[in-house]
This record gives C-alpha cells, structure tokens and sequence, in this order.
C-alpha cells in the first residue's frame, strides 16, 4: 500500500488538548483505589469524564466500579468517548483497549449481580440505575492488527460470552431480582461465531441481560443460518443488515428478505450478488426477482440501499420504483449499469435527495457519460460523497464532467482510484475544485504518466497490478501538494492510499 510521500502509517495522533478539569480527573485517578472509595462522595456530574479518563487511560479498577455504579439509565460510548469540552480526543475514531473492553464488561457483570433490594442501599440514587450500556459505534476492524486492542469481532465475542454466562449462573433467589440491563451493540457473525452468537441470543431472551443489535454485519453465512439469526433479533433495535459474500443469488434472497422485512425500523440494508439480468430470463428467475421487488416495498424507513455486484442491468427501475421513500445513500459498484439505468435514477425522486452515490466499477466512459453527468446535475444540492473508483474515466471524460461535478458545492470525498488520468487531468481537477469548500479527501489513482509501457485504453486490472515509477510518482505528489499550499486549501488530502478508512459511513454523513 502506497501514501502520500512524508505521510506516515498509520498516521500520527493529533496533540489532543485537555482542560485543567480533565487533567485533575486524570490526576484523581492515579491511585485506583482511593478513587474507588470517593465514587460514592463525587457529583455524578463527573461521572461521564471520569468514564472517559479512565477508558483512555486504561484504568481497569477504576472503569469496572464506575460501570457497576452508574448513576444515570444510560451509559452511552457514543456520548462518552467522543470529543468533548475537556478532551479533544475522539476515542470511537480508535479501536478499543481490551483492557478497558473488559473492565466494562466485568462492571456490568458485576451489577447485574447486585440484587435490586441491595442496590436500593447503594449511596447513589437507585432512580437512576443502569437501564442501557450502548456499546455501538465501536471502530471496525481496519488493516493493521493490534493485541492491545479490540476487533469488532472481539467486542462481539465478549459480548455474546458475558450473556451466555450470565444465563448459565443464574440462581432463583427469592427477593434478589437482578437489576435489567439492556446493552445495545453492533454484531459481526460468520460461520466460525454463528453458532456461538446463536446461543447468547436466545440466553439473553429471559435474562436480566438484554442483547439488542443494532447493525448486523453477516459474512460467508449459510441461507438457514443467516435466517435463523434474524429471527432471535429484536424488531424494534435493529437499524443495519449488511450481508456480504453470501453469493445468495435472487433464489437465496427470495428466502431471506421477508425476515428482514419486518424490521420496520429498517435504515441501511446491504445486498450483494443479486442477479436479475434481463438478457438471460427464466421462469423462476423472474419469479424470484418480483418477491423480492415486492419485499422491498415494505420497507418504510429506508435510506441506505447497497446492492454492489448485483447484475441489474436495465433493472435498476423496478428496484427503486418499490421504495416507499428516497434514498439518501445509493451504493451500485460493479452492477453493469446501463445508460437508461443512469437516465432513470436521474429523474427519480431518490436523485435530489442523494448524500452518498457509489457507482465503482461500472463503465463511465462511453454512451453512460452523458446520462451519468444529469445525474450529478440532479444530486447537486445534496451530494457529499461521491465514489467513482474504476470507472474508466480518463482526461477526456474528466474535463467534460468537471463542469457540472464543481457544482457539487457541498463534496467532501471524492474517489477516483482505477482510473486512466494523467498528471495534467489531475492538476485541472486540482484547479477546478476550488470552488469546492467542503471538500476534505480525494483519493486518486497514480498517474498514467508514472506507468512503463501501459496500454492504452487499460484495463483497470494493469492500473491496480502494474507498477510505477516511484521517482516520477514523488514529483507527481510533491506538484499537487505545491498547488494545494498555493490555493490555501493545505488541509485537503489528496492521496492514493484506499485503504485509509477515509469512506464515511452513511450514518456519518
């Protein structure tokens, strides 16, 4: 993997300012056991920083007592690990220390093991006992691999562990109901976890320990599997399923889609391999693509659709004409779009409210430039994400786009990795988006100029596979950042680097 030349990998932390009330809590928290014993003394005004301090500081004793202590119904990460007054720190841009992911899994342990009549003896108000520990919004895995800290696939594990033991050691003790907790997370399974998420599932049904999924994330998963996870999950939590290398095809997803149906709340659902091509019909086929189309028009809260490596050549009409609502996130990669699919999405209501268009992998280059051009012009207004990676769009098809793309005023990414452009399509690029002020990350490909012997037009395969001339790709990067300092615009990266997990997410639009 390549990155911006003096870039470094991962990149260095930003210095992160603290206030003299985080320092003093920091402070506070030095001696874990004398900390412990104030708990029940300080306002539980402090308890949210004194969470923070102690998740970023790894302080283990100090984090399980403050969990088992809670003052307030909600104990949210997404409120307590992000930037703050007192600490510009956003710990969920990180992946989790395990050692705090464990500290707080053991407080909850340790609370939902404290009787409800000994909890109303607790110093601390038992009005506002833990009701919810919502762990979402945890990092996913990225690229590197590090033991001190937690992978969603961990995070999900230990989960899943804590509810099976907590069903496993119940006792019937007359008087001494444990107090509820419903913890809400996000989940990833495959074929390795499911059996094993399966059962901590259905043992959080009847006990104290709600599990409550909020995005399902399902990989390599069998049809019977996937099914039957779907239904230990709660209808009125889950707001992602996100599918991936099932291979369903329309047959396995004609018995899979009504189950997710009836999550009503439903905002994100991620499809791949749905094959509905019109040029090769068959009886079932078909059949089994206007289910689905039906299923789809239950769906009453949805604003993300991901259909990536679905053949839906000249289809993409009946798929959308089913939502009940636009879409605000469109993700099409690789899907043989057509250009009557481009001029139809143009015209739809879902255009003038798109935030995110991923069109990768189809062929931009020929008679879908024009009908791809009106539908920039349609999502204007809205548009913050744009992904275009391999789309065959070289200087020409560039430069004849460039009018209407700068009129997406409120951009913030765009990707263009894969592509045939040049070092002097790229400057124009360059020149041309200044008038784009949102505008923070472009990740482009390596220059056609910095190849040896490339064929012409190439196939994106030779531009991902191929090498480069390190020392013309240097001069390239040194030019563009030059050209950035010179238009004030410093704080825009420009980079190849595709990895980065700079691709927001839909909810973080």
């Amino acid at each position: 993997m390549r990155c911006q030349a003096g870039a470094q990998w991962p990149p260095a932390r930003p210095s992160t300012m603290h206030t003299l009330v985080f320092l003093s809590t920091r402070q506070v928290l030095q001696c874990q056991s004398a900390a412990c014993q104030a708990l029940p003394l300080l306002p539980r005004e402090l308890f949210p920083l004194l969470f923070k301090v102690a998740f970023m500081d790894k302080k283990t004793v100090v984090l399980r007592e403050l969990v088992h202590t809670w003052p307030f119904p909600l104990l949210s990460f997404q409120q307590l690990l992000q930037e703050c007054a007192h600490c510009s720190r956003a710990l969920l841009q990180e992946r989790p220390s395990t050692e705090s992911m464990q500290a707080v899994i053991l407080g909850l342990t340790a609370r939902l093991h404290t009787p409800e009549t000994e909890a109303g003896t607790q110093p601390l108000c038992r009005k506002h006992a833990l009701r919810v520990l919502d762990m979402t919004g945890l990092l996913d895995d990225g690229v590197e691999q590090d033991p001190g800290t937690m992978s969603m696939w961990d995070c999900t594990a230990a989960v899943a562990r804590t509810c099976i033991a907590q069903q496993q050691g119940r006792t019937a003790e007359p008087g001494l109901a444990p107090v509820p907790v419903e913890v809400r997370v996000d989940l990833r399974v495959n074929r390795a976890s499911y059996a094993f998420l399966r059962e901590a599932l259905r043992s959080s049904a009847g006990s104290p320990l709600r599990l409550c999924c909020r995005d399902l994330r399902a990989e390599d998963l069998p049809m019977r599997n996937t099914v039957a996870l779907l239904q230990l999950l709660d209808a009125g939590c889950l707001r992602r399923v996100d599918l991936r290398f099932n291979n369903l095809g329309l047959r396995g997803l004609s018995v899979i889609i009504p189950h997710v149906a009836r999550f009503q709340h439903l905002a994100s659902l991620r499809l791949h391999y749905v094959h509905g091509d019109s040029r090769q019909p068959s009886v079932d086929g078909e059949d089994n693509f206007r289910y689905f189309l039906a299923q789809m028009g239950r769906f009453t809260c949805l604003r993300e659709l991901s259909m990536g490596s679905s053949l839906l050549s000249g289809r993409l009409d009946q798929l959308l004409s089913t939502l009940q609502s636009p879409l605000e996130s469109l993700e099409l990669a690789f899907c043989a779009l057509l250009p009557e699919d481009l001029r139809f999405l143009a015209r739809s209501p879902h255009a003038v409210h798109l935030k995110k268009l991923d069109l990768s992998g189809n062929d931009l280059s020929g008679s879908q430039l024009e009908p791809f051009q009106g539908l920039l012009q349609a999502a204007a207004a809205t548009l913050l994400h744009l992904e275009l990676t391999e789309c065959q769009l070289a200087d020409t098809q560039l430069l004849a786009t460039l009018p209407v793309l700068t009129r997406c005023a409120s951009l913030r990414y765009l990707g263009l990795y894969g592509n045939p452009l040049s070092m002097a399509g790229l400057k124009e690029l360059l020149r041309d988006s200044v008038a784009q002020a949102e505008l923070r990350t472009v990740v482009h490909p390596f220059p056609v100029d910095c190849y040896e012997g490339l064929p012409w037009p190439p196939p994106a395969s030779v531009l991902l596979e191929a090498s480069i001339n390190e020392e013309k790709f240097a001069r390239v990067e040194a030019e563009l950042h030059q050209l950035l300092l010179a238009s004030g615009r410093a704080h825009v990266l420009w980079t190849t680097d595709i990895y980065g997990r700079l691709a927001a997410d839909y909810f973080s639009l």
